[in-house]
């Protein structure tokens, strides 16, 4: 089952597959280093640190891993030890904890750091008629949110497994990496008639190779070695952004979401967008700070 979300503020989709017989178009996007300048994971380590979800060991060791992401990203071993340490940090967490402390946080971590040329993209995809859909590794409480900011239709996200105490299980119930994020577009475009020859992709990441190889259109943007090789291999675009762009000054147009809209979007698997590539901690549960 997909990690999958709609955005049912947004109608233009429907009324494009109402009003045109030609078949539907979407651009798919990554999220970290595509859409916005850094992890989307470890960017709300400090925040989580203060409402005593992590300590401050593991807020440390989360600066250095967004220092070593920032620096040539993580390759598929890294990302496969990560999702093991994500399961032991995050299991025993308060869900709805989680999801105030990212709706609070929200705008002042990530808003500054969305691309204005990723911005100008979505922007013109939906003027073109196409949805856009956010198809991100990332925790679900942090995707959506993100996704709502930038009018994205859709969200395909990692989300944990909530026991019936409300908490974390430690458990992975979707983990959108690698070709799960092909396979979850090639859904997308049985169920909503999307032509994928027609479509768009964009990502930074050699792992998202699958994803782009199954779109007509694939982009590489600001790709690591691994990804710049293989774009130069098959002709793909290769696209550099680095001017990031407050969202809400580059898409006035935009509203942002209201605080109860945000906690609603927020939802499972916080821990996992926060261990997300703290791939070589210790695996012991990080005490609580």
């Amino acid at each position: 089952m997909l990690g999958l979300v709609e955005n049912h503020s947004l109608t233009h989709s429907m009324a494009h597959s109402m009003s045109h017989s030609t078949p539907r178009t979407a651009a798919f996007f990554d999220l970290d280093k595509t859409v916005i300048a850094k992890s989307s994971t470890l960017t709300f380590s400090k925040s989580f640190y203060q409402g005593g979800l992590i300590n401050r060991r593991a807020v440390l060791r989360t600066a250095y891993a967004q220092f070593v992401f920032l620096a040539g990203g993580a390759d598929h071993d890294q990302m496969e030890r990560m999702r093991e340490y994500l399961s032991a940090l995050c299991r025993g967490w308060n869900v709805q904890q989680v999801k105030e402390i990212v709706a609070e946080t929200l705008h002042d971590l990530i808003d500054p750091i969305i691309y204005d040329e990723a911005a100008s993209l979505i922007e013109e995809h939906h003027t073109a008629g196409r949805d856009v859909v956010i198809v991100s590794t990332s925790g679900a409480e942090v995707v959506e949110p993100i996704g709502e900011l930038l009018g994205a239709d859709r969200v395909v996200a990692t989300r944990m497994v909530v026991g019936d105490d409300g908490c974390f299980t430690g458990e992975v119930e979707y983990y959108a990496y690698g070709p799960t994020k092909a396979e979850a577009i090639e859904e997308l475009a049985r169920s909503e008639g999307y032509d994928l020859a027609r479509c768009y992709a964009y990502s930074d990441s050699a792992t998202d190779v699958p994803m782009l190889k199954a779109v007509g259109h694939p982009h590489a943007v600001n790709p690591d070695r691994a990804l710049r090789r293989e774009a130069l291999a098959r002709e793909w675009p290769i696209l550099d952004f680095h001017r990031p762009v407050r969202l809400k000054q580059r898409l006035p147009a935009l509203s942002a979401p209201s605080r109860p809209a945000l906690v609603m979007a927020a939802a499972v698997g916080a821990a996992a967008a926060t261990a997300g590539l703290v791939w070589y901690a210790s695996r012991r549960r990080a005490a609580v700070g």
